[in-house]
């Protein structure tokens, strides 16, 4: 039952608090929902029309039914109120069947304000809700009145090499499918790719949940994927999909292609760029209608570092964080969003590729890959040639005698393993890999896929961070106390060949510090490890600030510069406590990695005769 009540003041809308006793509407007063609605007329909306939709709501209260839809916090989707014949108020409000009808639950047990989280109850014992306001979209800071834009391309997120927790940013799990960036612009829904191609008719099933959407004009970003039978992601599965569609084969399953949607870009007239993320992702919940086809991503807080691992025992890639106050930044990397991957791996151009032998004798060896630098030259990373089945052999083969050219397309010459063959610089690959090493090669690279929704002009090189969790003790990079390096110092003038040496309490067994890591040469005496960790010692004010939260693969010369020597990325034996390391994933393997963040630390590397560090 709805009763019509005279006129009120339009700062009801907002109020929240006590009406004293003996005034109208005397009591606590609380704000239930809040949002925007519009009438409804022969499915037509008017959200964008405030003339329009005043003059069907009189036509309705005249007529005695009025048909619309709400976007409201709790209350969503198409509703009627019906005037009942006998009475002079008395209304029924009823909800029609439609993705936001749920029988079991029961909305009425949501009593918290949208605006305060306070309940009735609250008010009654004396809690009092601080001053806010439920703004409507043109008051919020941030919006523009802009008119629909023409031309999008994506926000992209730069690398990060772990996860981490912080306040200040949300966490969305990683999906592994197509960036997509739908526009609804007066009942016309159309499908863009990240390179600005339309991809509509591809997604039928999805450009038609689309077109019922209450708003009429709504610019959203969002990722295609496929699920496979168990309910899991199928990047595989999406390319058979797409595979289908272009050659008009049957589909076996059509609904399993889903458009999730994380982010909101425009909204009836105003531009929402320029609104913080968290703010965007309030008024996509309010905006959007759930369906089969289109969903909305799921976003976290908290720990970091628990949502990220939750994620990879899903089977996910990882995770996107996301700072809450960040813009959204038209066509731009950003360090604002970052993605935290559970193995690394990144887009680069193909320029050439290897003469095959054996089985891929009619095929190719390997990938020369390669990226685009900040003056527009495709510089090298090296070559790829594993991850690859015979089909996708035989398809990039296809591909790439279209595009053969007589000169190389690098700026500069890529180490070449045997005949070459040089191709215009146009196709996208994924490709993951171990590291880039200090003179940007990929190690162990591994290939995953073709990017045919990738531009080349956007591969440029792999941007990393590292992040600190803001709830573990800051690294100090301050120098360091003279007190703590003269204390090694006078140790280490200790003549015997084997003792244990304290740095700040905390004990470290050194051996064989008279041996001879550089040998004498050209009459010059040579130097032993004790001379080295001297050496450490004195370096460490400037030395650890270089090396402050950086993970290091140790080259070890335990018989000198002469002898045998190796490269060691991972410790696998029992490490001291105030070693830190830090977690990557590499080809399906987790390894620990090194930071060298403190004394103890640089000396016990020296210990371990670690003559070179190579830092990421």
């Amino acid at each position: 039952l709805a009763v019509m009540v005279e006129d009120h003041p339009v700062d009801y809308a907002t109020f929240e608090g006590i009406i004293p006793k003996g005034e109208y509407g005397a009591g606590q007063v609380i704000v239930w929902d809040s949002g925007d609605y519009s009438p409804e007329k022969e499915g037509n909306l008017f959200f964008d029309d405030r003339a329009r939709a005043q003059e069907h709501i009189r036509q309705g209260l005249e007529k005695g039914k009025i048909s619309f839809t709400l976007r409201g916090h709790k209350l969503k989707g198409s509703w009627t109120l019906v005037k009942m014949q006998k009475t002079k108020d008395n209304w029924l409000l009823m909800k029609h069947k439609d993705d936001f009808a749920d029988t079991t639950n029961d909305v009425l047990e949501k009593g918290k304000s949208v605006v305060s989280g306070l309940t009735i109850d609250d008010l009654r014992a004396g809690r009092l809700p601080s001053r806010g306001v439920v703004d409507k979209i043109s008051k919020i800071p941030g919006v523009q009145k802009q008119s629909f834009p023409t031309r999008i391309t994506p926000m992209l997120a730069s690398l990060a090499l772990k996860p981490f927790s912080d306040p200040d940013w949300i966490f969305e799990p990683k999906l592994d499918g197509f960036r997509v960036i739908a526009a609804i612009n007066k009942g016309k829904v159309t499908l863009i790719s990240r390179n600005g191609i339309d991809i509509t008719r591809h997604y039928p099933l999805i450009a038609e949940s689309l077109k019922k959407q209450s708003a009429s004009n709504l610019l959203l970003d969002g990722e295609v994927i496929a699920l496979d039978r168990q309910g899991k992601q199928c990047f595989q599965c999406l390319q058979g999909f797409l595979d289908a569609m272009r050659h008009r084969k049957p589909i076996e399953k059509a609904s399993s292609i889903i458009y999730y949607v994380f982010d909101i870009l425009y909204l009836d007239g105003f531009s929402l760029f320029e609104l913080p993320l968290i703010k965007r992702k309030d008024l996509l919940e309010r905006a959007i209608v759930p369906s089969r086809e289109v969903r909305l991503i799921e976003h976290f807080e908290g720990d970091g570092k628990v949502i990220f691992q939750s994620a990879v025992d899903q089977g996910l890639e990882g995770i996107v964080a996301k700072r809450k106050d960040s813009h959204y930044i038209i066509g731009k990397r950003s360090p604002d969003w970052l993605k935290i991957k559970s193995t690394l791996s990144d887009d680069f151009v193909i320029g050439g590729y290897t003469q095959g032998a054996g089985s891929r004798a009619s095929t190719f060896g390997s990938l020369l890959l390669g990226y685009f630098d900040d003056k527009n030259r495709l510089m090298p990373v090296g070559n790829v040639g594993t991850g690859f089945d015979e089909r996708r052999l035989a398809e990039l083969k296809k591909q790439l005698d279209t595009l053969q050219v007589k000169k190389s397309p690098f700026a500069s010459k890529p180490e070449l393993t045997g005949i070459v063959t040089w191709v215009k610089p146009v196709l996208v690959v994924e490709v993951k890999f171990a590291e880039m090493t200090r003179d940007g090669r990929l190690r162990a690279p591994v290939f995953l896929r073709l990017r045919d929704d990738k531009p080349p002009e956007q591969v440029h090189v792999v941007q990393t961070k590292i992040i600190k969790d803001p709830a573990e003790p800051p690294h100090t990079q301050k120098a360091l106390p003279k007190e703590e390096t003269n204390s090694v110092l006078r140790q280490l003038k200790n003549t015997g060949n084997d003792f244990i040496i304290d740095i700040d309490g905390q004990k470290i067994e050194l051996s064989n510090l008279n041996k001879e890591l550089w040998p004498a040469v050209a009459g010059k005496k040579g130097l032993t490890k004790r001379e080295f960790l001297v050496y450490l010692a004195r370096v460490a004010p400037y030395f650890l600030k270089h090396l402050a939260n950086r993970p290091i693969t140790l080259k070890r010369y335990p018989d000198g510069i002469n002898g045998i020597h190796f490269f060691q990325k991972h410790w696998n034996g029992t490490i001291p406590d105030f070693v830190e390391t830090v977690t990557l994933s590499e080809q399906r393997k987790k390894g620990e990695y090194i930071l060298c963040n403190n004394l103890p630390t640089l000396i016990w590397l020296g210990q371990l005769a670690d003559i070179e560090f190579h830092t990421w």
